[in-house]
């Protein structure tokens, strides 16, 4: 539990000269977790930047109480960067608490924890200015009293922009001889209405734009305009440029320059590129479109206005629309008739951009990692101790956007012999992958942990790509056999290794399998019983490792 249990200075949250309504608020740190308060319903003070910190937050909504309070405020909406008060009311424990990522904050699941906190904003402390409504009325005032609301407040949360659609997204438009001068304005119009619907501000969405024609242009970038008068004036103001339709040449280019921090990118937002093309394009989309998905950008692909019959044989590829998205399932592509029928795509093409939950190409440990389970079924184990395993086992799972283009997730059962119980890429969806996991029979028989892990290295990772793949091996004994060579030969193969003993495991072979700082690779716990408090640590601990290597 140490791993949990981030330090939080000398903020010791006990004071008795607060009530538990009270109005004051306490200074925390980004770190101080709902646990550390021992007041319900109390008023705290957190600082500017949090989101700048490796904050822990566990849920959605709702919270477990070794979430950062700061953390979860961020990702509930009720702060932004300049930090201020939120009320903290504490709740009881839960199970399933749910993952999400909102507002720049990914926050993670836990199967289960024995206390919960939910945040408010305090109402008598008229700090910020929402569209959201309190359960608690304000006093109504004299009508004398009254004051009208400043225009500037007004023009703040006006332009302030979506605060649940805080991305980054590159607008590429098509600007060839294809598309013609007419055509063109036709799409500045319909990109002028998207950037509307986005609501673009300071705390919503920014966009930037690049031309697509012989050579890419960029237009302006992310952090250019940030206020939609002035981007709907950018827009209007561009020039046609003609040339051809070298759309995977603008997404190169794109990929390669546009998002960096120097250039205006936001750190923790995801990356969205949403690519028009009028007809076809000249040249090919694939290889542009595969490295960019690969550094982590989204590709949309708008294709307005279908090749007539008689251009087909023009079209270099018809399945163009396929390779440039990272899944065919329809969400990634969009189809537009015409140019004169814009309009009544722009609400639904917003809503798609949006919907952060689907974002699945972005890479991030949760949704680009490859986790091996190697799993020790000898007989000091015992059939309810290694259901216990499997539950721990299925929690880690449950924390990662299994599907077919995002994690994975593989078994091996060990005694003396080895059992491949299901491989990386035999289940495509998370709900699979868990009971998956939770079916795996227990052998019973002998420990030779090498062996085994020489036997996952060469089976489970045969088809992976380097710099993402982790085994976790978890044993509740010593090993027969020597485990140091083999855990050493997977771990120069790019695999990175933690260890989790139970019950009479050495601790000297668990820091021996485990990858470099062995200490935070390496976990013990004298009961099964105390598996599922490992679940966040070991998380945090793939996606810490993932952060560094990419």
């Amino acid at each position: 539990m140490s791993v949990l249990l981030p330090l939080t200075g000398l903020l010791i949250l006990i004071s008795s000269t607060f009530g538990s309504e009270s109005s004051v608020p306490t200074p925390v740190s980004c770190v101080t977790r709902g646990a550390d308060l021992v007041q319900d319903r109390l008023v705290v003070l957190c600082p500017p930047d949090c989101s700048q910190w490796r904050m822990s937050v566990f849920g959605t909504g709702v919270y477990a109480s070794v979430s950062s309070v700061c953390g979860a405020a961020v990702h509930r909406g009720l702060l932004g960067p300049a930090g201020g008060p939120v009320r903290v009311h504490k709740l009881q424990g839960r199970h399933n608490y749910l993952s999400s990522y909102s507002h720049g904050v990914q926050s993670q699941a836990l199967p289960r924890w024995t206390a919960s906190f939910s945040l408010t904003k305090p109402v008598h402390v008229p700090l910020e200015l929402t569209s959201e409504t309190s359960t608690t009325a304000l006093p109504a005032a004299p009508p004398a009293a009254k004051k009208p609301l400043k225009k500037s407040s007004v023009k703040k949360v006006l332009t302030g922009g979506n605060k649940d659609c805080q991305m980054d997204i590159a607008m590429v438009i098509d600007s060839s001889k294809n598309i013609g001068q007419r055509r063109f304005n036709l799409q500045k119009n319909f990109v002028a209405k998207l950037a509307a619907m986005l609501r673009v501000g300071s705390t919503g969405p920014h966009v930037g734009l690049i031309q697509s024609s012989d050579s890419p242009r960029t237009e302006f970038l992310l952090n250019n305009f940030t206020q939609p008068k002035e981007l709907l004036f950018a827009i209007k103001e561009l020039n046609y440029m003609g040339g051809d339709t070298n759309t995977g040449k603008a997404i190169l280019h794109t990929a390669e320059t546009f998002f960096s921090q120097e250039r205006g990118g936001r750190r923790g937002h995801p990356r969205v590129m949403v690519v028009l093309v009028d007809g076809w394009p000249s040249d090919d989309l694939e290889q542009a479109a595969t490295f960019a998905r690969e550094s982590g950008i989204n590709v949309f692909l708008v294709s307005v206005a279908k090749p007539a019959p008689e251009e087909l044989a023009m079209v270099q590829d018809n399945d163009f629309m396929k390779k440039a998205v990272c899944k065919d399932n329809g969400f990634f592509s969009y189809m537009i008739p015409s140019w004169f029928s814009t309009t009544k795509h722009v609400k639904p093409l917003t809503q798609k951009l949006c919907s952060l939950d689907n974002l699945l190409c972005s890479k991030t440990c949760y949704n680009s990692v490859n986790i091996g389970f190697l799993i020790d079924g000898s007989s000091s184990v015992g059939e309810a101790n290694f259901q216990l395993v499997l539950d721990f086992l299925a929690g880690i799972a449950r924390s990662f956007d299994i599907s077919d283009v995002g994690a994975h997730i593989g078994a091996v059962q060990f005694t003396y012999d080895q059992r491949m119980e299901f491989g990386l890429f035999d289940f495509s969806s998370k709900e699979e992958s868990i009971n998956a996991v939770k079916r795996i029979p227990y052998m019973s028989g002998g420990t030779a942990t090498g062996a085994a892990i020489n036997y996952a290295t060469e089976n489970l990772f045969r088809r992976t790509g380097p710099g993402r793949n982790f085994l976790i091996v978890v044993t509740d004994g010593q090993s027969y056999d020597d485990i140091t060579h083999p855990a050493m030969a997977a771990q120069k193969l790019d695999i990175t290794m933690f260890s989790v003993g139970v019950a009479w495991a050495p601790m000297e072979d668990l820091k021996a399998m485990a990858s470099e700082p062995k200490d935070s690779h390496t976990f013990f716990s004298r009961e099964f019983t105390g598996l599922a408090e490992f679940v966040p640590p070991l998380v945090r601990g793939i996606c810490r490792d993932f952060t560094e290597k990419n």
